[in-house]
């Protein structure tokens, strides 16, 4: 009898510690099966459409510096002694519009490292808060120089008559036109960074 006692609670003990190991297994695999999958999915897309945006920024903002750099209209005269030329060097707001739409597009060809880590790493906030930043950096000087370039274009345009200045784009038509070509393109590039700055603040929301 004493035998018989101590083998029983061997051989039930046995059951509970297989059962306890079943039950165990169980649990995992449930635990595996009903795990959520990661959120966050939409940050990727997000960051994709971010470097096509910067791409279309980059030729905006270089359209606009190539276009306003190489803008120069010279009248034609009998004589070359005598001849009337517009460049845009003549003018310091078009100058500084050229210099302010090349530092923006040096800047969104480096940002596009960034732009590509923000696809890969969809969650990492060191790169979007980097780029927001930069972004409305930029943001404002393309607007400064798109600004001031407009208001000089506009003059050019229509003159103004109680400070004796007069409408030069009635002779030097493709001068105007190329200039306001350049304006236009650099308004297009702020735009674009508007559309930027939406999208890293919506990436940087919490899932």
């Amino acid at each position: 009898m004493e035998s018989e006692r101590g083998n029983e609670p061997t051989v039930i003990a046995m059951p509970e510690s297989k059962a306890n190991g079943k039950g165990k297994a169980i649990l995992s695999s449930t635990t595996k099966v009903t795990e959520p999958p990661k959120a966050g999915g939409y940050k990727k897309g997000v960051a994709i459409f971010d470097f096509i945006l910067r791409l279309c920024a980059i030729g905006a903002a270089l359209g606009a510096t190539a276009t306003m750099g190489t803008t120069d209209q010279t009248l034609p005269f009998f004589t070359q002694f005598f001849q009337f030329q517009a460049e845009y060097d003549d003018f310091p707001v078009f100058m500084f519009f050229v210099v302010a739409n090349a530092i923006v597009s040096a800047y969104l060809v480096l940002s596009l490292p960034f732009s590509i880590v923000c696809i890969i790493r969809p969650h990492a906030v060191g790169p979007r808060l980097l780029l927001i930043m930069l972004d409305t950096v930029m943001m404002a000087l393309t607007i400064a120089s798109a600004g001031a370039a407009a208001s000089i274009v506009y003059l050019a345009h229509t003159g103004n008559p109680n400070a004796n200045w007069f409408a030069i784009c009635q002779q030097f038509g493709d001068f105007c036109q190329s200039t306001s070509g350049a304006v236009v393109a650099s308004f297009i590039a702020a735009a674009i960074f508007i559309f930027l700055i939406v999208l890293s603040a919506f990436a940087l929301k919490r899932d």
